[in-house]
């Protein structure tokens, strides 16, 4: 089973926080979506990880970096509406829309995600 991973999913497992068994456990079938990767990137850097070498290390064990599509975003921008109660941001959005164009879960370390009323499944890694 692929899922689709949210920033929050894969920060847990590279900062070896809660939830990183649940995500080391489908990390090798899973996808992020680029604009996910972008905030992994940003939250790394701070920590002198070589992003490059990152990725590489990442790829070896499964995780894709899809591209945000138009369809990706028109989705995101129709979620705007029912997310906005619940602060979810335009990266957890994308994810979000991701998980529905591939029809995969998405898993998060945010669990106000779980009140979320989507056509996706959502799981929260702790």
């Amino acid at each position: 089973m692929s899922v689709v991973l949210d920033a929050s999913a894969l920060l847990a497992y590279l900062q070896e926080e809660p939830g990183r068994d649940a995500v080391a456990a489908v990390l090798p079938d899973s996808f992020i979506s680029a604009v996910n990767w972008a905030e992994v990137v940003g939250k790394t850097r701070s920590a002198d990880v070589q992003t490059d070498d990152l990725l590489d290390v990442l790829a070896r064990l499964g995780l894709t970096v899809e591209p945000f599509s138009r369809t990706q975003a028109e989705t995101a921008g129709r979620l705007l509406e029912r997310t906005r109660p619940l602060g979810l941001s335009l990266a957890d959005r994308a994810c979000l829309a991701l998980a529905i164009d591939r029809a995969d879960p998405a898993y998060t370390a945010d669990r106000v995600w779980l009140q979320l009323r989507a056509d996706v499944r959502i799981e929260a890694i702790r």
